[in-house]
């Protein structure tokens, strides 16, 4: 397995799958609480290149090594020495946008299963993701406005997106934190589970999704991902290109024969 400074990279099965096609990636900056700094960032977009090229990966689970903390958001260490240089300052948001933005749109499913404090940038970082679920006693908070900042990630666009613009701006201009079942009532996460069951639950979403058919559950994504960025004429028209797709594929012949066989399908990605 690849080794990282700020993660934890291996891969995991699930008691729905014991094969091993799911890539766990777990934010290991301890000392800083999983504070994101310049070789986090580094590593994460490293670990995510080498889940997508492993063939054997169909679904990728972003959790935390802290047993309190997701993450604490930006290194504010890091942040301070911007101050005197907004120039700086603006390719280093434009790098963590990057980031952010392949995991937005990685093409495998994506699981953030979140413990303890989820602030700021680690926010954002589970808002990256296609599925989002919590601990009990997780917080999450978009806190940047409280220091002068807002949530240039791509907060800003992901959150009313997910919650609706109401609840975003709420949100983002007090600062605020909530806790995981107010963020279950509005959407946020998927689903709270007690602190023992968050890792197995979030291997299980990721057994679940990586089982089906990896071409289909690309195109699905970007399809989906369209109805907020394309015009819906256009939407459907990739939606005829997506499905002609699928159909050139042996998954979906597979997929088919599998309802008459009445057992899982067994699907390749090809």
């Amino acid at each position: 397995m690849p080794e990282y400074e700020t993660m934890l990279y291996s891969k995991e099965g699930s008691f729905l799958s014991p094969a091993k096609n799911t890539a766990l990636i777990k934010f290991n900056r301890l000392d800083a609480l999983n504070a994101i700094n310049a070789q986090f960032l580094q590593d994460l977009n490293d670990a995510l290149d080498e889940a997508e090229k492993d063939k054997e990966v169909r679904s990728v689970v972003l959790a935390s090594a802290h047993d309190k903390v997701y993450s604490s958001g930006a290194d504010l260490k890091e942040a301070q020495t911007l101050i005197d240089d907004p120039d700086q300052a603006g390719s280093v948001i434009e790098e963590g946008q990057g980031i952010l933005n392949k995991l937005g749109d990685f093409p495998k499913p994506t699981i953030a299963a979140v413990n303890g404090l989820c602030l700021a940038g680690g926010a954002e970082i589970a808002l990256a993701c296609d599925i989002r679920i919590a601990e009990s006693e997780a917080k999450f908070g978009f806190v940047e406005v409280s220091i002068g900042l807002i949530p240039g990630w791509g907060g800003c666009v992901r959150l009313p997106r997910v919650v609706g613009l109401g609840r975003a701006l709420e949100l983002i201009l007090t600062g605020g934190q909530i806790t995981a079942q107010e963020a279950l009532d509005m959407g946020l996460v998927s689903k709270v589970v007690g602190k023992d069951e968050l890792l197995s639950q979030a291997m299980w979403y990721g057994a679940k999704l990586g089982g089906n058919a990896p071409v289909a559950l690309r195109l699905a994504k970007k399809a989906t991902h369209m109805a907020f960025e394309e015009e819906y004429e256009d939407n459907l028209k990739y939606q005829v290109k997506a499905l002609v797709e699928c159909f050139n594929t042996k998954d979906v012949a597979e997929g088919i024969s599998s309802v008459f066989e009445k057992r899982r399908g067994k699907f390749t990605g090809e």
